[in-house]
């Protein structure tokens, strides 16, 4: 009987499983018909929008042709994902180890808490002629921009994550004679994981929306140069790749993230 139960239980969760990506593919379907019969019909104009099909045909043509911008493709994505990835790594790096210690830590949060509440409103690409003065156009100056963009979101989740851990749980462990840092490291980071990880999701995503900003700076690759390109061109067809490629990548860290969060949390269980 429960083997049976367990089969049922299984097979509507598959069912269900399957409704929900037939009712998504038939939502997707649907948008790019509409798209398409849009820039076909001339409700829009193909100068102001491309349709489905020319972004499709835009996209193949870019991985080998290096007009108008004088790269393919895969130069721009390769280019543009060393650089996100640079500012990213440094800001979490620093970002999640500033936001837990300031979170256990009073002393810490008091030397550091006025500084951090000082700079976090100030918009990353504010910072864009301090960064050129700084570290010219390079990399270092466009790294710049999305550490800043990354570095709030990590510490303010990291710093909640501390925060909110249990109190039953630190009282407990000061019961069995856990000292201060004994109880940061064991109790309090382990507790704060899942915020952290939030905020890594949530640095990641500005990371990428801070990139065509960055790319702003003197750039001569990357997908933020291609779009500016491209609309100096009066190309929404390469805007709309960009824009694509931009998005896709981002989805597609967000996901490693998650199922490094998964694996992490499977281990604590075992």
């Amino acid at each position: 009987m429960k083997i049976a139960n367990n089969n049922l239980s299984r097979n509507r969760k598959s069912e269900s499983a399957l409704r929900y990506y037939l009712i998504s593919a038939a939502s997707l379907t649907l948008f790019f018909v509409a798209w398409q019969l849009l820039v076909d019909l001339k409700v829009v104009s193909n100068r102001i929008l491309a349709s489905p099909l020319q972004v499709a045909i835009t996209f193949v043509d870019k991985l080998s042709n290096v007009n108008p911008d004088g790269a393919t493709l895969g130069q721009h994505f390769l280019a543009s994902l060393l650089l996100a990835l640079t500012g990213y790594l440094i800001a979490v790096s620093i970002g999640v180890a500033m936001g837990l210690t300031m979170g256990w830590f009073k002393n810490f949060e008091i030397i550091v808490s006025p500084f951090f509440e000082f700079l976090r409103p100030i918009p990353p690409i504010a910072w864009i002629p301090l960064s050129i003065l700084w570290f010219g156009v390079g990399l270092s100056a466009k790294a710049f921009i999305i550490f800043l963009s990354a570095f709030v979101p990590s510490v303010i989740n990291s710093y909640a994550g501390v925060r909110q851990t249990e109190p039953v749980l630190i009282d407990a462990a000061k019961t069995f004679g856990a000292s201060h840092v004994q109880i940061f490291f064991k109790v309090c980071i382990p507790s704060a994981l899942t915020m952290v990880f939030t905020g890594l999701k949530v640095s990641l995503g500005a990371s990428w929306m801070a990139l065509v900003a960055a790319e702003l700076l003197a750039s001569t690759v990357g997908l933020g140069y291609m779009i500016q390109m491209a609309r100096d061109f009066g190309r929404p067809d390469i805007i709309i790749v960009g824009m694509l490629v931009i998005g896709i990548s981002g989805a597609l860290l967000a996901i490693g993230l998650d199922k490094l969060e998964a694996k992490i949390n499977a281990g604590r269980q075992i």
